[in-house]
């Protein structure tokens, strides 16, 4: 399993699939890599050489600055509470754990907002069986 930017790429899949497994890269990128490293992406990831390996990973040092995995992640947790603590609307919804970029919220948004409520909990008092109204004893 060829090891690139800290991160196990699986074997079995083309080398332009497999580089998606890392954070950052997308399906774009990984076909730019490949075409600029001069590696036919169809080449399954455990077909590739050690020259190979090693010219995708110099490609993506150069190209995208280290900007991938651990440092893009943490750019991204920094970016979000940088709005939370600057108190704009994004921030807010990051902060409530809803929606933020315009989607509808009355129904939908069930990713952020979990899963709905139980009716059964929500219940205030017990139903009263079924059948004849008990009446005055007389």
């Amino acid at each position: 399993m060829p090891r690139v930017a800290g991160v196990d790429v699986p074997r079995d899949k083309r080398i332009d699939i497999a580089l998606t497994y890392i954070f950052g890269i997308g399906r774009v990128t990984a076909r730019r890599l490949c075409e600029t490293t001069k590696i036919d992406g169809a080449i399954r990831a455990k077909d590739l050489t050690e020259e190979q390996v090693s010219r995708i990973r110099q490609e993506i040092d150069r190209s995208l600055g280290g900007r991938i995995e651990g440092e893009l992640r943490k750019e991204v947790s920094l970016n979000v509470k940088r709005l939370i603590e600057i108190g704009s609307y994004r921030g807010y919804r990051h902060r409530k754990g809803l929606p933020c970029r315009g989607q509808r919220t009355h129904t939908n948004a069930r990713t952020l907002k979990g899963p709905r409520p139980s009716k059964a909990l929500s219940r205030a008092r017990p139903r009263r069986p079924a059948g004849p109204t008990p009446g005055p004893a007389a």
